[in-house]
């Protein structure tokens, strides 16, 4: 009997849990059987130990287990259920197979080097400290929260912006969902970088927005095409072009912010991981330019603090702030009000600044060690894109299209990402990339994986 994790989709706690219950059901753990400590499981899957405990606690919850002081966790009988297969009475073991796949999937984080205790802390706090936060919260998000993210905007990126500005969400896709209404852009056409975040895409195409696609060259989106398209609004990632990486250049942020101005319209603007940029100084913010209040501003949690938490933020303009502010105050909050709270803690005990530091150098340290490899061993095979920050690069390719170097990779257990669903219409060049996330790699899987890719192009 084995315990096998997918780094995508359900959380890991919850895989652990379905897998142990199922192996219960079907009599693959009996009754009365023990189970591994927290510890020696954390261990041997190489997860946190409030992982462990966490799908253990549900467990307990349904019945399927039980824990006896200073002993451990046992499995319980299950009376009434019957199975027809054949019983088969195993003690459990964990499966020291490396893991099937080394698996370069964006978006996830190092969370081993997540201050968890820290942050446990500030849960405690935030549950304790007011029961209010156990309630729905107030629809605009928590005030604590908007304060802390006031003064963090200002240190970091340079905006001004009040309290008042500062709406809660718990997602990008939400925030844009938000905006599209509030903006009334159904049925209008909207500008959008090509290639772009699908996700958010999608959000525009569900609303029946008539998307504009606005190419992307070496500084940024392509504005000489602006003036050419009637649009309400245009969405940009212009920090670190999402997936392209390219950053956009001064000169550009002003052409957007003239173009807004002369057409009446709005900048969506997307700082989905701007406190990890590695090369050169940071080009001033395209809100923090915004002197006629152009800018909507949107900020996450996902990448420099935790995904799961699922909150984020956006900065409306002072111009439509008040109808904003209406309109949320008429909808129930959606980001939880005691993760709002713990998130303000954390920040207000500058937990959250000095976690971002270190995370900043640590993703540096991977992306260098990730570029070294790929240099030394894929050498003129590849080029590499958008390096300059954040939790991805791109390969380009010379002598091998995307689908065929994936279909490659899966055979030595290496996990590879095109970036066609990024393109708008499929192409040859939406085919000849590859996307490497880092993040959640470790240095051996790193490298490790790099070297199984090097037998994938010969």
């Amino acid at each position: 009997m084995e315990l096998f994790l997918n780094s995508k989709g359900k959380p890991k706690y919850i895989q652990i849990y379905e897998q142990l219950k199922d192996k219960i059901m079907h009599r693959e753990l009996v009754a009365g059987e023990k189970l591994p400590s927290i510890r020696y499981l954390a261990q041997e899957l190489k997860l946190s130990k409030h992982t462990i405990d966490a799908a253990y606690q549900q467990l307990l919850a349904e019945g399927y287990i039980k824990s006896e002081a200073r002993s451990g966790l046992y499995v319980l009988p299950i009376e009434n259920f019957q199975i027809t297969q054949e019983v088969i009475q195993k003690p459990l073991c964990i499966n020291r197979e490396k893991h099937p796949f080394i698996d370069f999937h964006y978006g996830t984080i190092d969370v081993n080097n997540f201050p968890l205790t820290n942050w446990s802390k500030c849960i405690k706090q935030a549950m304790e400290e007011d029961l209010n936060n156990l309630q729905y919260g107030e629809p605009e998000g928590d005030l604590d929260l908007r304060e802390e993210i006031k003064k963090y905007v200002a240190r970091s990126r340079g905006i001004s912006c009040t309290v008042n500005q500062i709406l809660i969400n718990n997602g990008t896709q939400s925030s844009v969902a938000f905006i599209i209404q509030l903006l009334k852009l159904m049925n209008h056409p909207v500008f959008f970088e090509n290639p772009g975040y699908n996700e958010t895409r999608n959000v525009f195409q569900v609303s029946n927005c008539d998307i504009i696609p606005l190419p992307v060259e070496n500084d940024g989106v392509c504005v000489s095409i602006l003036n050419k398209n009637e649009a309400k609004a245009l969405y940009v990632t212009p920090s670190h072009q999402f997936p392209l990486g390219s950053i956009l250049s001064i000169q550009k942020r002003y052409e957007l912010l003239k173009w807004a101005e002369i057409r009446d319209s709005y900048i969506i603007k997307d700082d989905y991981n701007s406190e990890f940029r590695y090369l050169g100084k940071p080009i001033p913010s395209l809100k923090s330019l915004d002197q006629l209040q152009r800018v909507i501003y949107l900020g996450t949690f996902s990448k420099s603090l935790l995904p799961a938490v699922r909150c984020s933020y956006m900065i409306l303009p002072e111009s439509i702030i008040n109808k904003g502010r209406i309109m949320i105050n008429q909808q129930t909050q959606n980001c939880s009000p005691i993760l709002q709270k713990a998130i303000a803690i954390f920040m207000r005990e500058g937990f959250f600044e000095k976690h971002v530091r270190k995370m900043k150098t640590t993703y540096q340290k991977k992306q260098q060690l990730l570029i070294k490899n790929i240099k030394e061993k894929l050498k003129d095979e590849v080029d590499i894109i958008g390096q300059q920050g954040g939790l991805h690069i791109l390969l380009r390719l010379k002598n091998i299209d995307a689908e065929t170097l994936i279909n490659r990779a899966r055979k030595v257990g290496v996990k590879l990402y095109s970036t066609r669903k990024y393109w708008m219409n499929s192409s040859e060049l939406s085919n000849s990339y590859i996307m490497l996330g880092f993040g959640g790699l470790t240095n051996e899987e790193i490298v490790t994986g790099v070297t199984k890719l090097e037998s994938c192009f010969k």
